[in-house]
């Protein structure tokens, strides 16, 4: 989708701080995951999609309301990659009180972002 903000740090900051719509969140992971947007039909396809993804979700999942999804994206994150919040943005976390398992699993897809820019030899400027 052209109306997709470009996956820079200041999109990762921003989905930390709950600036983007859940909806787009999910739209810039799975766009990662190789799902492709089709105008014509108004829905995202799988066709090109990582074929373990493509088998567990044939229509891209909700990351932010699916743990399951969510559990599954955290361990496609090479285990060099888990840190890259902290490493990269400075990242310390949410306080206490201040997130729950939606915040968490904003985190868990901005992390993956960031994994999947390293992978992809993309800078994230």
């Amino acid at each position: 989708m052209s109306n997709l903000p470009p996956l820079t740090t200041d999109t990762i900051w921003a989905i930390l701080k709950d600036e983007i719509e859940d909806g787009t969140v999910n739209q810039l992971v799975w766009q990662g995951l190789g799902y492709r947007y089709d105008a014509a039909t108004d829905r995202w396809d799988a066709s090109n999609a990582d074929a373990q993804w493509k088998e567990d979700y044939p229509e891209p999942p909700d990351f932010i309301e699916n743990r399951p999804a969510t559990v599954k994206l955290t361990r496609s994150i090479p285990a060099e990659n888990k840190q890259l919040l902290k490493e990269q943005l400075g990242f310390k976390g949410y306080k206490i009180g201040e997130f729950g398992p939606r915040q968490t699993r904003r985190a868990t897809a901005a992390n993956w972002l960031l994994s999947y820019l390293k992978q992809t030899g993309t800078t994230a400027e």
